[in-house]
């Protein structure tokens, strides 16, 4: 597993970041991809800088700066691995509200986005016999009133991670998709702060209150997600290819 190379979009904060750490912990070389520059630099400062890890400022919604985001990896580090599509956006709200601008947002980032990274990368994850990790979501195999447009966003990410494995199987790539549940992540605390009304507490503890876990429900941790993604797409999960695996404290068990 040593030396390889990983490309991790959303690689800037949260699970992105988290997954970059622990990727670098074993060793291996990152390249991490977010569109916030500022948040890049101080990425790149957490994970030791550097020539092993390569930070690109891109937009993933852009399907020339995937291709470009592919390339400059490879160029930099001679070849590709694994894929880790961690870059996403939440939206929640009425969807009669929901305006075409945001749409498309939301699916640019989550779902297009996903898509181009992968199309350029299977070439150079061919000749390595690499693997793909793509974020999808509890949202992506329920559905969540009021999230609408994200639970379709990431229901797209998982059936795509299963196409992608069926038709790659052949080449010798891997591709799954992960389905975590509210994450303690910047991400969760700008729904709290965004869509909270003003009380991010109560958001939260209303997030919490869908539990199977009830008073003992807390919200999963990056460093747990990064290490459920560094297992998958490590040789030791060969078998594992078309999986859509929730981690999730059960709360889609009983559907």
């Amino acid at each position: 597993m040593s030396r390889r190379t990983v490309l991790i979009t959303g690689g800037a904060s949260g699970m992105g970041l988290a997954i970059a750490r622990r990727f670098r912990e074993a060793g291996e070389r990152v390249a991490i991809a977010d569109r916030d520059r500022a948040a890049l630099d101080a990425a790149v400062a957490m994970l030791g800088g550097g020539p092993e890890v390569l930070a690109v400022p891109v937009d993933v919604a852009s399907p020339p700066a995937c291709a470009d985001l592919v390339e400059r990896t490879v160029a930099e580090f001679g070849g590709l691995d694994v894929v880790v599509n961690c870059a996403g956006v939440w939206l929640e709200g009425a969807a009669e509200r929901v305006t075409e601008a945001e749409f498309d947002r939301v699916l640019a980032v989550n779902l297009k986005g996903t898509f181009f990274v992968c199309r350029h990368a299977i070439p150079h994850l061919e000749r390595t016999g690499g693997a793909i990790v793509n974020l999808a979501s509890d949202a992506g195999l329920v559905g969540n009133a009021g999230a609408s447009v994200y639970s379709a966003s990431k229901g797209g990410v998982v059936l795509l991670s299963r196409s992608l494995a069926l038709e790659l199987a052949p080449r010798g790539v891997r591709v799954n998709a992960v389905c975590p549940c509210d994450v303690a992540t910047p991400m969760i605390e700008f729904q709290a702060a965004t869509y909270g009304g003003g009380d991010p507490a109560r958001y939260k503890a209303n997030l919490l209150a869908r539990y199977p876990q009830r008073e003992r429900a807390r919200f999963a941790t990056a460093e747990e997600i990064a290490e459920f993604v560094h297992y998958l797409a490590s040789p030791q999960a060969a078998p594992i290819t078309g999986a859509a695996i929730p981690i999730d404290f059960g709360l889609t068990a009983g559907y």
